[in-house]
């Protein structure tokens, strides 16, 4: 299976369930791999034809810059939903960490892997 990634993308967005989160912007980094045939592009060298990971990459920008939820849980199902509906992507694995959330540690979060995975 071919992989398209897009690695440490990092968003500032309301994140948390705490009071005082909920008045500020918390950094998050998405490292999103995602399924897709390359043999076509790699045949035609046209964008159009490919995974525009730079599209992806604005879409999620906009999309987590102003959303305001209080679990990451629910931020990944809800860019992991974009990525499927809107792009076209049978699977896709997508880790979010929240950056310097717990003291001692560089970062939390959640790994979730959506759809059907084929060789």
């Amino acid at each position: 299976m071919d992989r398209v990634f897009i690695e440490d993308l990092r968003i500032d967005t309301v994140i948390g369930i705490y009071d005082w989160e909920r008045t500020i912007k918390q950094t998050i980094a998405l490292d999103i791999e995602m399924a897709f045939d390359n043999t076509r592009p790699a045949a035609t060298d046209r964008i159009e034809d490919t995974l525009d990971y730079k599209s992806v990459s604005k879409r999620l920008i906009a999309f987590v810059g102003e959303s305001r939820f209080e679990l990451v849980e629910t931020l990944a199902e809800r860019c992991a939903a974009i990525i499927r509906d809107e792009f076209g992507v049978t699977w896709l694995r997508l880790k979010l960490s929240k950056l310097g959330a717990v003291t001692g540690s560089r970062a939390v979060g959640v790994i979730i892997e959506r759809g059907e995975r084929t060789p």
